[in-house]
């Protein structure tokens, strides 16, 4: 069957059964929202969770497992009495908090981190699942953990605060809202009010935004589901997923509703239109005469579908192959990736093709229903219904397109010097860590508890950087390694703090001290809140041995310090570039005490991991890529010599929009640096997406190259297309940038805003300078050979033209006025 047909099949079965087709996408919108989970509910916000087995962050969680915290997030909980030292009825209250922290849905297990040097305070950490089944799992944690404190009734004058980057982030959400229903709100409304410019009509607009508002809340759940069966989803990719399906989804009505518009300009659509039947009064319904097979509205909207219908299809199969690509990357980040964007994308194509032709029929029947009840109420001279503007004269695009088929080399050349010299700025790019801890809000409870925490534990980090050792045998048997390598970690410079077996929570402990406490007491972990009764233990000495079970695993071979990197916190880039000289030290000096294996942990080796993996993924990911689009472009076009040039094009695009970033952000801005994912993404999308528009183009030079000589072709095509595919580009580097100023504001927002702004330079570039400069200048170029080896290249398949590069060939020009005329 020809492809033509199977769209035509598909456009006239979304507009005969217009109504059935909208009750079936607002039922399965209905039934996903409600039957599936929501995808902001299974969001993964650690990013070491994405890590492969072999990474050495992965290799330090595997070593750290005999304390029992690899899998569990933790949540620091400060109590303090400011005033005073701790009284006995302080100790005996917050001995008891533990017990009613764990009954908090979501908690693992309560550690106790000790006494503060002064007597003031206790630290406890909750350490709980990360991640949960409904979309306000970490609300929920937080505000339980904070109920079960009010609950217990604490003497007066002693406080208590959750904290944490956890509890910050909550904090954080309640004051600024949720951002991933913003991101979708701000998206819709920039949407709608840019196509309500381009259209000039406010229903038209609504109805080209509804398939991917609901292709999004299909999709959506859907993804849920599948991260219920172990999928991952980080925050980012619930974002990006917001973007790409709003952006893509309202791209590919564009495509569909430009060319209804230009069908329904067309002579024959418009002279129809004033021979309406059963319009002479209320008796006759045009709704009726619409679904007649040879209605007008109905013929343009099935020949719409049919003639960009495979540009749609391919557009959306290009993003498809691109996203499942992904698929093959060692960083589980981005293969999560692949999987949720495929499925969206694909709703979307199916919403583009069904339930877009629909909604336009419904609309068109409204229209004309409500004309024919006007005109037979005040008898008016007849006015066409459609609304979907346009003058049908030559813009800006025809007159643009006009010139560069008389100039094809100087366009082409001066458009590579440009976009060259941004992409010689790349050299510059230097990776930045994407950390996502989240300062708390002034005046929160997070906030008085990482004050708290900061004036009390000094030593301890609500985030810290863990150095894990393993000896083979127990540590109480011999104590000078935990001597040696508390100094020789103090003594690297490259730690601001170091607690350890003998200064847990600020108290201090001999090596004599240590294993005589083993002795009379037995493992640290056993022991109860407050000494037992008869017990010669000092209580100052009995809470600091007890906290020494965070430290040293009950076999006593394994024993784990938290340190302060002199660098900075962790999520920081600084920190993320310390890590190999961290790795060299730690190792060094666990080699030097005995230890018979060793290993760095926390946020800022894991994003180190993570930047070198991505690195490494970016490089063996893009040849798959650029193949699998090569082959649907290939078959789309019917040509293996218009890839070639179509995925270069890309390429020189991507090059400068990163190398523009770098110039913006690093040299200007003065940044530490480009989130280190950005290029990975940037290459996925820009060359996913800028496809779309290469195709929408080149099959229209295709379509009109078959009656007009080439450089016609070329002129006409972009005419047409220029315009839709300006609006497109807009709609989508307009989504991108609500994703900068949204979501950038709040945790990791200066990474977001250079993967936002980033993939909005690039598409802007992309859709204004090289597909409608660059792209038709090589077309012209290369003439017939443009569709080797199909039919279209040989020498006689096309209307007469000027030769590539060569005669302005106006006599063919002159012809085809005189054969209009």
């Amino acid at each position: 069957m020809h492809i033509e047909t199977i769209f035509r099949t598909i456009g006239s079965l979304a507009v005969r059964f217009r109504w059935l087709v909208l009750i079936a996408w607002v039922a399965g919108a209905i039934a996903a929202g409600s039957l599936l989970p929501s995808l902001n509910s299974v969001t993964q916000n650690n990013n070491t969770k994405f890590l492969p087995a072999s990474a050495p962050s992965s290799h330090a969680a595997a070593l750290a497992a005999p304390f029992g915290t690899a899998s569990l997030a933790p949540i620091p909980v400060i109590a303090a009495r400011p005033s005073a030292p701790l009284s006995r009825a302080d100790l005996s209250a917050i001995a008891a908090l533990p017990a009613r922290l764990k009954t908090v849905s979501g908690v693992g297990k309560v550690q106790d981190a000790g006494v503060s040097a002064d007597g003031h305070a206790v630290q406890l950490v909750v350490l709980a699942q990360q991640g949960g089944g409904n979309a306000n799992y970490a609300t929920d944690l937080i505000d339980g953990l904070r109920a079960q404190i009010a609950a217990a009734h604490l003497p007066a004058g002693l406080q208590a605060h959750v904290t944490g980057d956890i509890a910050a982030q909550v904090d954080q959400q309640k004051a600024s809202g949720n951002t991933g229903s913003k991101i979708q709100f701000l998206s819709l409304l920039f949407i709608l009010v840019l196509l309500v410019v381009i259209f000039r009509s406010f229903t038209l607009a609504v109805v080209t935004v509804i398939p991917p508002l609901l292709s999004f809340t299909i999709a959506g759940p859907l993804v849920a589901e599948a991260a219920q069966h172990g999928l991952q989803v980080s925050p980012i990719a619930e974002f990006l997923m917001i973007v790409l399906v709003l952006g893509a989804g309202t791209d590919y009505g564009l495509f569909l509703v430009f060319r209804v518009r230009e069908a329904l300009r067309a002579g024959q659509h418009a002279t129809a239109g004033e021979h309406y039947p059963g319009t002479s009064g209320l008796g006759g319904s045009l709704l009726g005469d619409f679904l007649h097979s040879r209605a007008p509205a109905r013929e343009a909207i099935v020949g719409s579908v049919t003639k960009v219908g495979e540009s749609i299809t391919f557009s959306a199969a290009t993003v498809i192959a691109a996203m499942l690509t992904l698929l093959l990357a060692s960083f589980s980040f981005y293969a999560d990736l692949g999987g949720p964007f495929a499925i969206a994308i694909a709703v979307t194509l199916v919403a583009a093709l069904t339930l877009l032709p629909a909604l336009l029929s419904i609309r068109l029947s409204l229209l004309a229903a409500k004309r024919s009840l006007f005109r037979a109420i005040f008898k008016r001279p007849k006015l066409l219904p459609w609304n979907i503007q346009g003058s049908g004269r030559a813009g800006v695009w025809g007159r643009v397109a006009g010139r560069i088929v008389k100039h094809p080399i100087p366009t082409l050349v001066s458009g590579i010097v440009v976009f060259g010299g941004l992409a010689f700025a790349v050299f510059g790019y230097t990776a930045a860590g994407f950390g996502g801890s989240t300062a708390p809000p002034a005046g929160t409870d997070s906030a008085a508890g990482q004050a708290q925490l900061t004036k009390y534990f000094p030593q301890s980090s609500a985030n810290p950087t863990t150095v894990i050792y393993r000896f083979g045998t127990p540590v109480w048997q011999n104590t000078a390694p935990l001597t040696a390598a508390t100094g020789k970690l103090q003594a690297t410079g490259l730690f601001t703090q170091v607690a350890g077996p003998l200064n847990p929570g600020g108290a201090s402990l001999t090596p004599a001290q240590f294993t005589a406490l083993h002795s009379q007491l037995g493992p640290a972990k056993l022991l109860p809140p407050t000494p037992p009764a008869g017990s010669t233990v000092p209580p100052g000495a009995y809470a600091a041995y007890r906290a020494t079970a965070n430290f040293v695993s009950p076999d006593g071979r394994t024993v784990l310090y938290e340190t302060g990197l002199k660098a900075g916190d962790p999520g920081t880039t600084e920190a993320m570039n310390a890590t190999p000289s961290l790795r060299a030290a730690t190792t060094a000096i666990g080699k030097s005490i005995g230890a018979s294996d060793s290993a760095l942990g926390g946020e800022a080796p894991a994003l180190y991991d993570i930047s070198s993996i991505s690195n490494s993924d970016l490089k063996h990911i893009i040849p798959y890529a650029i193949i699998a689009i090569g082959i649907l472009l290939a078959l789309v076009l019917r040509s293996l010599v218009a890839p070639l040039y179509l995925i270069a094009s890309v390429g020189i695009s991507y090059l400068a929009a990163l190398g523009l970033s770098v110039l913006i952000f690093i040299k200007a801005g003065n940044s530490g640096g480009l989130v280190f994912f950005m290029p990975f993404l940037m290459f996925i999308f820009l060359l996913a997406l800028g496809e779309d528009y290469n195709i929408l183009m080149m099959t229209r030079i295709r379509e009109e190259a078959r009656q007009l000589p080439l450089r016609d072709a070329v002129t006409r095509a972009l005419g047409a297309t220029g315009t839709t595919i300006t609006s497109a580009g807009l709609v989508l580097a307009g989504t991108f940038i609500v994703l900068t100023v949204v979501a950038g504001s709040g945790s990791g927002g200066s990474q977001i805003r250079d993967i936002g702004l980033g993939l909005a330079l690039g598409i802007l570039m992309d859709t204004f300078l090289v597909r409608t400069l660059l792209v038709p200048s090589t077309v012209v170029l290369l003439g017939r050979w443009n569709w080797w080896p199909s039919r279209m290249s040989r020498p006689d398949a096309l209307p007469p033209g000027p030769a590539p590069g060569g005669a302005t060939g106006e006599r063919d020009l002159d012809v085809k006025r005189a054969e209009a005329r």
